[in-house]
C-alpha cells in the first residue's frame, strides 16, 4: 500500500460521488463521506473508528486520522454562505469612512477578507485600509492578524490563545487605561453566528456596539452524509468524534433533532471520546449536555488529531469501564 490513504465506500449508506478533492486519487469510490482504512493501525488510534465533521479541509483531516492509525469517516457539516446583500457591512463601510468608529474587532481571518470584499463594492480598498489605520484594531487570534497584515493594517491588540470571547474581554480589560471602552463606538465583525456574550460584555463596559455580520454558516447542500453520520452515532458505531468548531456541534444536533435522534446521539456520544479544538467548541458541547474529553495543547487540527490519538485508548478505557 502506498503512503496515501485509500478511500473506500461503505455499503451501509447511499453516498453521492463528489469531484476529486485536491490531493486525492480520482476514484469511483471517493465519496462525500470518506472512510479510510490504515493498514499500519497498531499505534495511535489503533484501528478505532473516528468521525470528523470537517468540511473545507475534509481530505486533509481524513489523512491525518489515517496516519495516526484510525479508520476515518468525514461527514461535512457546514457550508459558508457569503451575504450577497450585506446591508450591515455596507452601512459599516459608510460609517467607518465618515469617522464613525473608534475601534473595530475582527474575529476571524475569513470574515476579515469577506468584509473587505463587501466594502470594495462601494469604496476603494485603499480608502477602507486608510480608515482602519486611523482607529484601534483588535484581532482575535492569528488568523485575523494575518488577514489584516495582508491589507497593511496594523493591529493594536492581538488576543492570545485560546482566543475565546472571554480572552478578548480580559485582554481589553487589561488595557483599559490606554484603551477605555466607555463611550467608544465599537464595531464587531461577526463570524457566522452572533456572540451575544461578547456583545453584552462590550456593552456592559460602556461601549456603543455595532454588529457587522459578514457571513453565516448553513448546512451543506447535501446533508445525506451528515444524516448518515447521525444514524451511525446513534447505532454506537463510532469510537471517537473530533469537533473543530462550535458550529459543527450545532449542525450535528440540528440534523439529529430533525431525525428524532437527538437523545440517542447524546447518549451515544457520552460513551465516545469527544475531542474539541478549543474552549469555544467545548463550551458549545456543554450547552448540549456533553463534556469534551480532550483539548489539544494548541488549537490546530494536527495537534487535535495527534494528541487525541495518543490518549484515545486511555480515555476510552476510563469512559467505558469506570472504576466502581
Amino acid at each position: 500500500m502506498s503512503g496515501e490513504p485509500r478511500p473506500v465506500s461503505t455499503p451501509r449508506h447511499h453516498l453521492d460521488p463528489q469531484p476529486d478533492p485536491s490531493g486525492w486519487k480520482k476514484s469511483s469510490e471517493c465519496c462525500i463521506i470518506v472512510i479510510v482504512e490504515n493498514e499500519n493501525s497498531k499505534g495511535g488510534f489503533a484501528g478505532l473508528r473516528v468521525l470528523s465533521l470537517e468540511s473545507r479541509r475534509a481530505p486533509e483531516m481524513a489523512k491525518l486520522i489515517a496516519s495516526n492509525g484510525g479508520k476515518a469517516t468525514v461527514a461535512p457539516s457546514m457550508r459558508e454562505i457569503p451575504l450577497a446583500s450585506n446591508a450591515e457591512a455596507l452601512a459599516f463601510a459608510r460609517t467607518l469612512s465618515g469617522g464613525g468608529f473608534d475601534m473595530v474587532i475582527f474575529l476571524t481571518g475569513v470574515g476579515t477578507r469577506a468584509l473587505t470584499r463587501v466594502v470594495e463594492t462601494v469604496y476603494p480598498v485603499e480608502q477602507f485600509v486608510g480608515a482602519l489605520r486611523k482607529i484601534t484594531i483588535v484581532a482575535r487570534g492569528p488568523k485575523p492578524v494575518a488577514a489584516l497584515k495582508e491589507l497593511g493594517v496594523p493591529v493594536t491588540v492581538a488576543v492570545p490563545e485560546p482566543n475565546t470571547w472571554r480572552d478578548l474581554l480580559r485582554t481589553l480589560d487589561e488595557k483599559a487605561d490606554s484603551l477605555p471602552l466607555k463611550g467608544r463606538r465599537v464595531a464587531v465583525q461577526e463570524y457566522g453566528t452572533p456572540n451575544p456574550e461578547l456583545l453584552a460584555g462590550l456593552s456592559d463596559r460602556g461601549a456603543h456596539v455595532t454588529r457587522v455580520p459578514v457571513y453565516e454558516w448553513g448546512l451543506p447542500e447535501d446533508v445525506g452524509p451528515l444524516r448518515a453520520a447521525v444514524a451511525t452515532i446513534a447505532s454506537d458505531e463510532f469510537d471517537v468524534v473530533l469537533f473543530t468548531t462550535a458550529i459543527q456541534v450545532n449542525h450535528l444536533f440540528q440534523v439529529a433533532a430533525e431525525m428524532n435522534q437527538e437523545e440517542a446521539v447524546r447518549s451515544a456520544l457520552s460513551h465516545m471520546l469527544i475531542a474539541s479544538i478549543g474552549p469555544s467548541t467545548s463550551e458549545r458541547l456543554r450547552e448540549f449536555g456533553l463534556t469534551a474529553d480532550i483539548e489539544p495543547t494548541h488549537p490546530k487540527m494536527g495537534f487535535l488529531v495527534n494528541e487525541t490519538a495518543q490518549r484515545s485508548a486511555e480515555i476510552l478505557r476510563q469512559k467505558r469501564n469506570p472504576v466502581k
